[in-house]
């Protein structure tokens, strides 16, 4: 259940109550694809470092260790020893980057599996299936993410293929909660709003997905090419044909820049790669903008990250430091700079919520862009 507690212009600030405990929103979701954190973070740093959301990949989980295996072993939260929310994706964005490897027909899609070749159907109830077996909070509905640029009639077909496929999707989780074996007959469901650039369609899909009562509705297919200016256009335009009493969830997004601007617009859940991901190549964020560690400027420089940072790499380690363990090629740097990365977003979004709370978000907004610029 979504609690509103208060707004500024569209920006929400809520509650989401799960199963697995209460999610303060706008929230950030640390993405741990395979059930860890790349960058060697385990369950229990998440937890240091204010995660609230783990998110899980569908796709990879269900071939490698098996989503069969991870039900035996008691479920994801189980599995990897994480007792707060757990968003699985639906397997479908992985999908559909396999271009060269994929058809799609109206029951699903045929793939390869990019680590064996072995073929592979998944279709909406697949997904809801492997899903079920993970035993995430939420699932998210199986969909198409159409390419970008991609033409209009084609988008058109995808987005009503994707209609079709939510409205199996909700079948078969309740078939599945209804389950006597099912891990957790609470598992909630995300629909997810499609439709490229095109103002037109997205609305029209909006209006759809919002006839089903959801826990969730998530908007996907955008920071897939496109730029800052067209998917803030998209937000502007889709967000407000959205239930405002469930959470709206804006997919891969992204940036702290993007984020701000995306909150401003009613987005309220995240979840992107690039905090990790930069991490382990020694691009760190900070209040001043991004820094990279490797260089040669910080060679002997004997301060943190940041002078303003709580976490546990700025309370002990210099730039200078972690600059020789990325030169020595230690696994240390990548974690080290993965926990700062992971800890500042986790952090922005409090902020964010304190913001919300005291209703000067949007003065907050503006001084943490400029900020961003002084580097």
């Amino acid at each position: 259940m979504y609690k509103l507690l208060k707004t500024e212009g569209r920006a929400k600030r809520g509650e989401f109550h799960t199963p697995h405990g209460v999610i303060q929103t706008p929230v950030f979701m640390n993405v741990g694809t395979s059930a860890a954190i790349k960058g060697a973070l385990s369950s229990v740093d998440l937890k240091k470092l204010k995660c609230q959301v783990e998110l899980s990949n569908t796709y990879h989980l269900h071939l490698r260790p098996g989503d069969e295996v991870v039900k035996k072993l008691g479920g994801l939260h189980k599995f990897m020893v994480w007792d707060k929310p757990i968003l699985t994706d639906s397997g479908g964005f992985q999908v559909f980057s396999l271009t060269s490897l994929r058809k799609i027909k109206e029951e699903g899609v045929y793939f390869s599996s990019h680590i064996d070749g072995r073929k592979i159907f998944m279709g909406p109830e697949e997904s809801m299936r492997i899903q079920s077996n993970l035993a995430s909070t939420i699932a998210m509905a199986f969909d198409e993410c159409t390419p970008y640029p991609a033409a209009k009639e084609y988008i058109k077909d995808s987005v009503d293929r994707t209609s079709r496929w939510l409205e199996r999707c909700i079948l078969k989780l309740n078939e599945l909660n209804d389950m006597e074996d099912t891990i957790n007959k609470k598992q909630m469901l995300f629909g997810i709003n499609q439709g490229g650039t095109f103002e037109d369609i997205r609305i029209d899909h909006a209006k759809r997905i919002s006839e089903f009562d959801l826990s969730g509705y998530a908007i996907g297919g955008l920071a897939v090419g496109e730029t800052h200016a067209e998917m803030y256009r998209i937000l502007d335009a889709v967000v407000p044909y959205l239930p405002q009493n469930k959470p709206t969830y804006l997919m891969g997004v992204g940036t702290p820049e993007n984020i701000l601007e995306s909150v401003e617009r009613g987005v309220d859940f995240f979840d992107c790669v690039l905090p990790a991901r930069n991490g382990r190549h020694a691009h760190v964020y900070t209040n001043k903008g991004k820094l990279n560690l490797l260089n040669a400027k910080y060679e002997i420089d004997d301060t943190p990250i940041s002078d303003e940072c709580g976490c546990e790499t700025c309370q002990n380690y210099t730039k200078a430091y972690i600059r020789h363990l990325f030169k020595a090629k230690e696994m240390l740097a990548m974690r080290l700079c993965v926990i700062h990365n992971l800890y500042f977003f986790n952090n922005l979004m409090e902020e964010i919520r304190q913001s919300l709370d005291n209703g000067c978000f949007t003065e907050y907004k503006r001084k943490r862009l400029e900020g961003f610029k002084e580097k």
